[in-house]
């Protein structure tokens, strides 16, 4: 937007100094050419009056004066007799016709004619003045000065060049004015910008008007900072309202299960048996969807990010899985850097994303297959991955695997807020998740984080943490 106000404003600029300059130089360059005419013109009529009398008792012509004035201004004088046969040429040889050509026509005939020509002999523009030598009302012949334009080109030229000049540096003034303009214009622009895009990543915090910001955007910012505290305020109450309601379920929910327990003990028909143990399989299952949800509502909140040692709470998390993972046939393998890699995430966020992982993994893995859990170093951001080899996913399924309550295989036991859960601690982690396929089958869930250094070796974050800690 500078940019486009920066070229409106030399648009403008430029449209001004056409108008005023081009009429400028077209006004100088007419008053030059005019200002030469009327000097030609001038000394034609003092010429004739020398040559009057000779011309009219038709005696010899004194070259003499003729001469000189062509010598001085570097003209040539043609003056012929009242046939229109030259008596005089500096230029060149006398007893010439010239009664063909127009301004001697206009001149015999008592006119006075000017103009320009170009002279195709000489390569140049050429001004005429031509005159009658008349006395009592009668002609006796007429006089022509012809001189080269370059003088008055020349000067017309530096003007216009000058015009030029003074149209860069003008414009170079309007470019450096409008750069500041528009930066003035634009500041509030993208104060208000910065918020909104602050507000669109979740971070509702409200932002402080700009006191030079126009009326108009101050206003503007006022209702973006209401509507971000009302849509704060409501996410809020959501993630309290789901909070709250999956901590209440829990409670007659385990009650309930221990209860369908306690029944079974007490019958022996195996199709009653057979209809409560389903119905302790409904009951597990609807308490892993309120836990599941509890952990997103938590996943959810804002949260700041610390540093974590990423090598141990990997190698921690697959010791914990080995043994389940050993009941299912399956195999967990890890590929893990023998020194410690410190990550920025939230606490409790690398134990939960490679939980949730590795129980997908181990679910869509058949018995037999292997498990990998993986680090990779970066300069800036290190890379977790786990892969399993699954029958894998599609580009539409990878696309629709982070929805709440999307699952691959529903025949398959899950609530399908897995990598919801995932997604949810990877963004409030600052980090991304990428779900590729794995070779030859199977997928490779991939959790990339920002590079950090243990609490030691960042005093100002450590301390930042403790300062929270005591409010």
């Amino acid at each position: 937007m500078t940019r486009r106000l920066i070229v409106s404003y030399i648009i403008v600029t430029v449209f001004v100094l056409l108008v005023l300059e081009i009429p400028l130089g077209l006004f100088f360059q007419q008053r030059e050419l005019d200002r030469l005419t009327v000097d030609a013109e001038r000394d034609a009529t003092v010429l004739a009056s020398i040559y009057e009398d000779a011309l009219e008792r038709n005696t010899v012509l004194d070259p003499v004066p003729a001469d000189n004035y062509s010598r001085d201004t570097s003209t040539r004088v043609v003056i012929v007799d009242d046939r229109g046969i030259s008596l005089l040429d500096t230029g060149d040889d006398a007893d010439r016709d010239f009664s063909t050509r127009p301004e001697f026509e206009v001149a015999l005939d008592g006119g006075r004619a000017t103009g320009t020509r170009h002279s195709d002999t000489l390569n140049a523009d050429l001004l005429y003045v031509a005159v009658p030598v008349a006395s009592g009302g009668n002609v006796h012949g007429a006089v022509r000065i012809t001189l080269d334009t370059l003088e008055v080109t020349e000067r017309v030229r530096r003007f216009w060049v000058g015009l030029a000049g003074v149209a860069i540096v003008v414009l170079l003034g309007v470019a450096a004015v409008g750069k500041t303009l528009a930066g003035s214009v634009i500041r509030p622009i993208r104060h208000l910008q910065r918020a909104a895009a602050r507000f669109a990543g979740g971070d509702l915090t409200q932002t402080v008007p700009d006191p030079d910001s126009p009326p108009e955007l101050i206003s503007l910012e006022e209702a973006m900072n209401t509507m971000a505290q009302r849509l704060d305020r409501l996410l809020e109450q959501q993630r309290h309202f789901v909070a709250d309601s999956s901590h209440q379920l829990r409670t007659p929910l385990t009650a309930l299960r221990l209860r369908l327990e306690n029944l079974r003990t007490t019958i022996d028909d195996p199709v009653q048996v057979e209809e409560l143990d389903l119905a302790t399989d409904e009951i597990t299952r609807l308490s892993e969807l309120v836990t599941n949800l509890l952990h997103l509502a938590k996943a959810e909140q804002a949260q700041d990010v610390a540093p974590c040692n990423l090598t141990k709470l990997t190698q921690d998390r697959v010791d914990t899985w080995t043994a389940m993972a050993d009941e299912a046939g399956l195999t967990i393998e890890t590929q893990l850097p023998v020194h410690e890699v410190w990550v920025s995430a939230v606490p409790g966020g690398v134990e939960q994303i490679l939980d949730n992982l590795l129980d997908n993994a181990m679910s869509a893995s058949p018995a037999g297959a292997t498990i990998r859990a993986a680090i990779s170093e970066g300069t800036d951001r290190h890379a977790l991955s786990v892969s399993d080899t699954g029958p894998g996913l599609d580009a539409e399924d990878k696309r629709l695997a982070t929805e709440r309550f999307w699952r691959a295989d529903s025949s398959k036991p899950g609530t399908g807020l897995g990598l919801a859960i995932i997604k949810s601690l990877v963004e409030a982690s600052h980090g991304e998740l990428a779900l590729t396929d794995n070779s030859p089958t199977g997928l490779i869930a991939t959790v990339t984080f920002d590079a950090a250094g243990p609490p030691d070796l960042n005093p100002a974050t450590s301390a930042g943490q403790s300062n929270r800690r005591q409010q």
